[in-house]
């Protein structure tokens, strides 16, 4: 296979995986993710190919199909993965913010399924903010906007009831 067409097909691979999210097929969207990063490792080195780069967007998608499937820790994995890229580079380009948004909600969501609470809150924070100062489109953000509001909201509440490592209520200093 040409280099070329090597790229199209990882991307036809990644484009059919954003299309089984979209209709719910969470594990046909997983297949597609690691089918796409299998694909992209098939392109030379020396090709003028951002493999990184590719790799964070297919972990993204792979970690919403994951979460999506209850496998959280599997998720926050690639979350994670996805996040190694996007944190170091940036918004580059509409579509890689799209992306880095997806991983934050995703890892976000991730440690909330796993009960690390605080990990959680700062996540959605950061995502409800990466997501109030998005200025292009992205079908999710409305449902991100409100997942996360929600969310925060609610891990808010929970953390405050928490009571602090070796707390003791009034009457327990009299007993």
């Amino acid at each position: 296979m040409k280099p070329l067409r090597e790229v199209a097909t990882a991307y036809a691979a990644l484009g059919k995986a954003e299309r089984q999210l979209h209709a719910g097929a969470f594990e046909e969207a997983a297949a597609s993710c690691r089918s796409a990063m299998e694909i992209s490792r098939t392109v030379p080195e020396e090709e003028v190919f951002d493999h990184a780069g590719f790799d964070a967007f297919s972990h993204a998608w792979l970690s919403r199909a994951l979460g999506e499937l209850g496998r959280f820790d599997e998720s926050l994995a690639s979350a994670e993965l996805s996040l190694g890229y996007f944190n170091r580079r940036g918004e580059l380009q509409e579509a890689s913010g799209k992306m880095w948004i997806t991983a934050v909600m995703q890892r976000a969501l991730a440690f909330d399924a796993l009960g690390r609470q605080v990990e959680a809150l700062g996540e959605f924070r950061k995502g409800a903010e990466m997501l109030d100062e998005r200025k292009g489109e992205m079908a999710e953000k409305e449902a991100y906007q409100r997942e996360a509001g929600m969310r925060i909201v609610r891990l808010e509440d929970s953390l405050k009831q928490a009571k602090p490592s070796g707390y003791k209520a009034w009457w327990e200093f009299w007993s």
